[in-house]
């Protein structure tokens, strides 16, 4: 489907994660976690809702998925584990930390849902991780269970 053939759906994401629908902040979460499971990136990297047979593209500030919180979980006595983000479509999963990149102005990003669709972290999750990156020699690193997983620059950043 070409972009002439898609029409908008009238919704604008912001960069927090916010939902608006013809200027007015969308407040009921069941149908915006509706929208988010019928969600896909398509060729173009447009955000599309497909819902009963219909398709249209959300206007999306920098991305559709946030990160609204972070942290570190135990897998018992080792003191191996994981980072577990906590998402705007109000999910919970693992972070895979070779998908960390820093975009435009700093902000930092991860790939999420199986690698299907960026991440920005929210002020407030970007400090939750923060506090475990480590420097070297003027490269960032995060580490994880005996690994550290450098966090790159995306490209035209």
């Amino acid at each position: 489907m070409d972009h002439m053939d898609l029409p908008p759906c009238m919704i604008f994401i912001d960069k927090e994660g916010r939902w608006y629908h013809e200027g007015a902040e969308m407040i009921h979460r069941d149908i915006i976690r509706l929208f988010y499971e019928n969600m896909a990136l398509d060729s173009e990297d447009r955000y599309v809702i497909t819902w009963r047979g219909q398709h249209c593209y959300v206007e999306v500030e920098d991305t559709a998925f946030v990160v609204m919180r972070t942290a570190f979980v135990e897998d018992g006595p080792s003191g191996k584990g994981r980072y577990v983000l906590s998402l705007s479509d109000e999910t919970v999963e693992a972070l895979r930390p070779e998908g960390l990149f820093v975009g435009r102005e700093n902000v930092l990003y991860c790939r999420i849902k199986g690698d299907r669709f960026p991440a920005r972290f929210a002020r407030a999750a970007y400090y939750q991780l923060a506090q475990y990156v480590e420097e070297d020699c003027e490269r960032f690193y995060l580490p994880l269970n005996g690994r550290k997983y450098e966090i790159r620059m995306r490209p035209g950043s």
